[in-house]
């Protein structure tokens, strides 16, 4: 009841407004805040308002709300876990199938002289090299190309 007495209080203000607003030969600009003045009156007569005031203050519809907010974070957390492990279980089990078939090429068989199901070696690591040296060899071809 009290939020239908403020919309339409608020629709009649800014209607209102719209009025002084056309009296001024802004026409463009009062019809722009009718509309938007109309809109809660709108809102009271569609039961939207009842629905809303309904809701805020029901704890069961703030429980579904929590609810919804644990499905969308369980739902989420899924697709992060899909993503790291590399595709859906359905992509997964087709790659595998694809690499049970004889004469079919695996993913990890892909690179030549490999035997299936072998990693690569890990590739040898160069040397780290001297930190000061490296660091201040680009700063000094710098200065030096400027003649400092």
């Amino acid at each position: 009841m009290i939020a239908e007495t403020v919309c339409s209080a608020v629709s009649a203000a800014g209607l209102g407004i719209a009025v002084i607003t056309a009296y001024r030969k802004r026409y463009l600009a009062a019809v722009r805040v009718a509309a938007y003045a109309l809109v809660p009156i709108g809102l009271v007569m569609t039961g939207v308002v009842e629905w809303l005031a309904d809701t805020a203050f029901s704890p069961t519809a703030w429980a579904g709300f929590g609810v919804l907010g644990l499905a969308w974070v369980l739902f989420i957390t899924t697709r992060a876990v899909e993503r790291r492990r590399g595709g859906t279980r359905k992509e997964r089990r087709a790659a595998a199938r694809a690499a049970e078939r004889p004469g079919a090429v695996a993913p990890a068989a892909s690179t030549p002289g490999l035997a299936q199901g072998s990693r690569p070696a890990a590739a040898p690591r160069p040397a780290p090299a001297s930190r000061g040296d490296d660091d201040f060899s680009d700063i000094e071809a710098i200065l030096k190309k400027h003649g400092i």
